[in-house]
């Protein structure tokens, strides 16, 4: 602890700024107790979310970022209401801070509010706790009007890595709105199942180039007999991004019948699709590929070149 905290006896004293009658003497004090780390702090800090001043609000929610566990979390959750989009901005940054699972206990509750931006704070909040009681009212968020809690709640479903959700993730891959469709697709990357396979590839046709590109990306993770033929067919694609995720799923694949098709891709002229192609190209180490990287030993691209010696190297080697 540092000199300034060894001047305390305990905490309580640092909580003292906090009835200072000037908000920049309360700050000062939220700033002392977060940089104190003792969770002794977090009661104050709480109660401070409950400062008539906004700035000071937010100083605290913002504090909190350092803590976890249940009563960090119902704070955070109070500070969602706040009438400062500010402070609610920061209290939402926080909560996705959270790692202790006992948190949840304090957002569970919260998982049916009727305010969007707080729903979907809190499911963004619980997600990476892995609760298992949060399934329900994350498939039952999937009808919700808001996009925004649509797309929280698949992130939801999809860290928890159940396959009994696949059904669900399977509709969210239809949702009206692309972002909602993206992160369901890129959620069924746990899923080494037919049917999951089957919805990637599907999407892989689908009018938005996002939407392709996750289920590109994803179709390297699930594995199955189909992915390299449906992954050879976007490689024309008119989005650069998706052929980029096609090559590197294919090369994370070892597809090395793929080879003879990324080669003459080395010709389009953006770096990251040729920085892309050539380490694949290294990886599958298909002979044939040399001329299409030779070409490119001196590109203007410092990462180019690395990428087309580094490979060049390995089929020699």
């Amino acid at each position: 602890m540092s000199a300034l905290f060894e001047e305390f006896d305990d905490i309580s004293e640092l909580a003292e700024g906090l009835d200072d009658p000037a908000p920049g003497a309360r700050i000062m004090a939220i700033i002392d107790l977060t940089d104190s780390a003792d969770p002794a702090a977090i009661p104050y800090l709480a109660k401070a979310i409950s400062d008539e001043d906004a700035g000071v609000r937010k100083q605290a929610a913002q504090g909190l970022t350092d803590f976890d566990g249940p009563e960090t979390a119902a704070a955070l959750v109070i500070a969602l209401s706040d009438t400062d989009p500010a402070v609610v901005e920061a209290a939402a940054i926080s909560l996705k801070e959270l790692k202790d699972p006992s948190a949840g206990d304090s957002i569970l509750p919260h998982l049916s509010d009727e305010d969007e931006i707080k729903l979907a704070a809190c499911f963004a909040g619980i997600k990476e706790l892995r609760r298992p009681e949060t399934m329900g009212p994350a498939i039952a968020a999937l009808k919700h009007s808001s996009d925004i809690v649509r797309i929280e709640a698949v992130g939801v479903i999809g860290w928890l890595q159940d396959e009994t959700s696949l059904p669900a993730l399977r509709d969210a891959a239809h949702d009206a709105t692309p972002k909602v469709r993206r992160t369901a697709l890129s959620a069924l990357g746990f899923s080494k199942s037919e049917h999951a396979e089957a919805t990637l590839i599907e999407a892989l046709n689908d009018s938005e180039w996002i939407v392709r590109e996750a289920a590109a990306e994803t179709l390297a993770k699930t594995g199955g007999a189909g992915c390299v033929t449906a992954l050879r067919s976007v490689l024309d694609d008119e989005f650069w991004q998706v052929r980029l995720k096609a090559v590197r799923s294919l090369g994370k694949l070892g597809a090395t019948e793929a080879a003879m098709e990324i080669g003459p891709m080395m010709d389009l002229p953006v770096p990251n699709l040729r920085k892309e192609c050539a380490a694949v190209l290294g990886e599958l180490a298909v002979p044939e590929t040399a001329p299409f990287l030779q070409k490119y030993e001196d590109d203007t691209d410092p990462d180019v070149r690395k990428n087309v010696r580094w490979a060049l190297g390995k089929m020699a080697a």
